[in-house]
């Protein structure tokens, strides 16, 4: 039978000193536990049995699942935006557009830049962090002979963006590899990789915030300042670009890629942030922005009135300018704003601290199982909600389909050529689910 699951930040946090406060009131009732940010008196924290009663999670109850990061369930508040949107879309269509848009799609741009720390105008709205990527790299004014410098650790979208990319108009893709293990990685060889590769013709660097593939989280901050040493010396349209896919961190680290130093940074909404299926942003700095075009019409009234006028689009902000147009899932998008809500409410220190805290308590007590090799780094400086290990004489997809069927404990397979025992807690989980998952795992290698 479906019950609801809490959304509980993590227990320690709940028991030191009273500094905590019941989000229930906030959240529309959901018990929700949050550090108050404000250090002031917080009022008694609910039981966890009302947080049961009353959770934010419709997970069927039956299963521990540590893969929430894969395609995020939906939490209460977003579910409910959704359904609100829906009824009033089957209820008459075409008044729902015309009293919705483009006032909540606006909303949508407004929530995502609030939490990003940046403008409306900067942030233009996808489908996927897949859209994103493709978006960006076949928009990127690139000369044949330019070059972009990525990785060996980036995922598919990244890669094969780019292979179309350098198909179409020969440009040039460098891969560099940052470490041989990555559970020894170091922050300061990876930026030197980095820095080591970029030559006079390298216009872009394409990385990922947290490798999908082992669970590294690269030092961002480290990596603008490779990229503005760089730069120095280059005129504007030779300047090289910080360009992240950052899913696997938006939603877990406190610290904005705004700040960070990105130049162009592309997610998925629904993993880690939990949000509205279907959902995804870029944003980019005014500068990025000059040097991205479009791929796919937008409906901006820029765009819209130019073509009625016969001519083309100039001037207005370029993040509408970049949101590809045509009819989409306006109930998933129009709800958006909820689930920054949900993670502004909670506090985005909070959200990381319970998220690593949970990923750090697994690597540690799985380490210490005979036959388990953790793959992640165990320092929070490079790792993020991601936990990747290998189990002697047992492959991923058979630990994971043990894992499922015999101990209801749910773990991805990393879908790459190398493939790794993948685990990913979230605000969906507490310490019972991680420390369930252990006890899976050693009765698997017992």
């Amino acid at each position: 039978m479906e019950r609801e699951k809490p959304l509980r930040l993590d227990r320690r946090q709940l028991l030191v000193g009273g500094g905590l406060v019941a989000g229930a009131a906030g959240l529309g009732g959901a018990a929700v536990y949050a550090l108050r940010g404000d250090g002031g008196p917080a009022p008694a924290a609910q039981p966890a049995a009302a947080a049961d009663d009353d959770g934010e999670f419709a997970l069927d109850g039956e299963h521990t699942d540590l893969t929430t990061f894969v395609l995020a369930p939906h939490p209460r508040r977003v579910r409910e935006a959704i359904e609100r949107h829906r009824a009033a879309l089957d209820a008459s269509p075409s008044l729902a557009l015309l009293e919705g848009e483009p006032a909540l799609e606006d909303a949508a741009r407004e929530a995502a830049a609030d939490y990003l720390g940046t403008s409306p105008d900067l942030v233009a709205l996808t489908d996927s962090t897949t859209m994103g990527l493709g978006l960006v790299y076949a928009g990127l004014a690139l000369a044949a002979g330019d070059e972009v410098l990525t990785t060996e650790h980036d995922f598919y979208a990244t890669h094969e963006a780019l292979r179309l990319r350098a198909e179409r108009d020969r440009i040039r893709v460098e891969r560099v590899a940052l470490y041989d293990d990555p559970a020894s990685a170091d922050a300061g060889r990876l930026a030197d990789a980095v820095a080591d590769r970029i030559t006079p013709r390298t216009r872009a660097v394409a990385v990922t915030w947290v490798h999908s593939s082992t669970g590294v989280k690269l030092p961002l901050a480290d990596l603008a300042e490779v990229v503005a040493d760089a730069n120095r010396d280059r005129a504007p349209e030779e300047r090289v670009l910080l360009c992240v896919d950052g899913v696997h961190g938006f939603g877990v680290e406190a610290a904005s890629p705004v700040e960070l130093g990105a130049d162009v940074f592309v997610s998925g909404c629904h993993k880690w942030l939990f949000g509205p299926r279907g959902t995804g942003l870029v944003w980019a700095t005014p500068e990025a922005w000059e040097r991205l075009r479009p791929t796919i019409p937008s409906f901006s009234p820029q765009a819209y009135v130019a073509w009625l006028e016969g001519r083309a689009p100039t001037g207005g902000p370029p993040g509408p300018f970049m949101t590809p147009g045509g009819y989409q899932s306006f109930e998933h998008r129009w709800a958006l704003p909820e689930a920054f809500a949900l993670h502004q409410e909670l506090g985005r220190g909070e959200v990381e601290a319970h998220t690593h805290g949970l990923a750090t308590r697994l690597k540690e007590r799985l380490g210490e199982l005979a036959g388990v090799r953790i793959v992640t780094p165990i320092s929070e400086e490079l790792s993020a909600g991601l936990v990747c290990c290998e189990l002697d004489g047992l492959g991923p997809p058979d630990a994971a389909l043990r894992l499922r069927d015999e101990h209801r404990v749910i773990a991805s397979v990393t879908p790459y050529a190398t493939s790794y025992l993948r685990f990913g807690p979230s605000i969906a989980n507490d310490e019972a689910d991680v420390d369930a998952a252990v006890e899976a795992v050693r009765a698997l290698t017992a």
